[in-house]
């Protein structure tokens, strides 16, 4: 293996215009730790959020990226995963993250990859795939009926949709109009475009006598408590973007709950029970892309070299789908 590797590099104060291409010397895992050499990297919205508004355990030359896929090219005593096995992964925000030929990572969060799933498509699925699962467990395990997805044209509301379908809630959905034919296919009941000022009118008339159970809301906490009284008794209101600071309906009148989905907590607040749980959806979660069960977004390939403006390209929504780069080690930023 190199004494070194390349990555994109974050300056702070510097926004996305400051990533630079740097070098780094190769660390070495030590207990419970992989070092991955990374074939695919995905990018996510947290992914310039991050280097925009920055973090508190960020320093210049500081590695983004939550997400990727790889080869353990070495691994640290203790771990049962071993070199040369295919993983995909969810990276912590404090530690050097995916934008690079090679990461190093809690070997908790390496998710062994199925042999028919291809890098790329399982490099799109661990930030948006395991947050709409983390989602759906915030609802209780049985009486969910009516469900709403707020958003379900995107990555994270695309599975989180489908998910839902598979678990056997009644699924409702917004969306651009261009999504609505892919979202009925899923199983989806009812898809309304965003746009239209009626289509919570709509939705009710729809509805008839039945309330929602749950609303999940992926465009912010206002956006989501203005959808509060959508909500049936006992309902449950889910940010998958922001939270709650104040509850958006009267006290005692339909009792609904609030809940907020924070996937790269787990690195900081997880227990081994948090970890044994993010194992077991991120193999169900692989298994059933897999297996054609469920459908990820579509991929936008770019070179490597490309992504800074990628970045900005997602900042700006100028395209849907998931943002993917392949790489090779040794021959980034040639």
């Amino acid at each position: 293996m190199p004494s070194e590797y390349v990555a994109w590099g974050w300056t702070r104060g510097a926004g996305l215009p400051g990533l630079r291409s740097i070098r780094k010397a190769l660390p070495q895992p030590s207990t419970n730790q992989l070092l991955i050499a990374n074939s695919v990297i995905a990018l996510n919205p947290v992914d310039w959020k991050m280097i925009e508004w920055g973090h508190d355990d960020w320093r210049d030359g500081h590695v983004p990226g939550v997400d990727g896929v790889g080869v353990v090219a070495a691994a640290g005593p203790d771990t049962s995963i071993r070199p040369g096995t295919r993983v995909a992964y969810h990276q912590g925000l404090s530690a050097d993250g995916s934008f690079a030929e090679y990461s190093l990572i809690d070997a908790r969060a390496a998710i062994v990859l199925p042999d028919e799933l291809d890098d790329a498509v399982a490099a799109a699925l661990p930030c948006p795939g395991l947050t709409a699962l983390q989602a759906l467990d915030k609802l209780p395990q049985a009486g969910v009926g009516d469900v709403l997805v707020v958003g379900a044209g995107g990555a994270v509301g695309s599975l989180l949709a489908q998910m839902a379908v598979r678990m056997g809630m009644r699924v409702w959905a917004t969306a651009s109009a261009k999504h609505h034919e892919r979202l009925l296919e899923q199983g989806v009941v009812g898809v309304f475009d965003y746009h239209r000022p009626e289509w919570r009118t709509e939705l009710q008339a729809r509805l008839g006598s039945r309330r929602l159970s749950a609303i999940f809301d992926t465009v912010s906490g206002r956006h989501a408590a203005n959808l509060a009284e959508l909500l049936g008794y006992n309902g449950h209101l889910v940010c998958i973007q922001d939270r709650q600071e104040t509850a958006p309906l009267p006290a005692f009148s339909t009792a609904i709950s609030l809940h907020e989905v924070a996937l790269n907590s787990l690195h900081a607040r997880g227990v081994e029970a948090d970890w044994q749980r993010y194992q077991q959806q991120g193999a169900y979660l692989l298994q059933q892309v897999a297996q054609g069960q469920l459908k990820g977004s579509a991929l936008l390939p770019f070179d490597f070299n490309e992504l800074p403006a990628k970045l900005e390209a997602l900042r700006d929504a100028e395209q849907h789908g998931k943002w993917i780069a392949r790489l090779q080690p040794g021959q980034v930023f040639a």
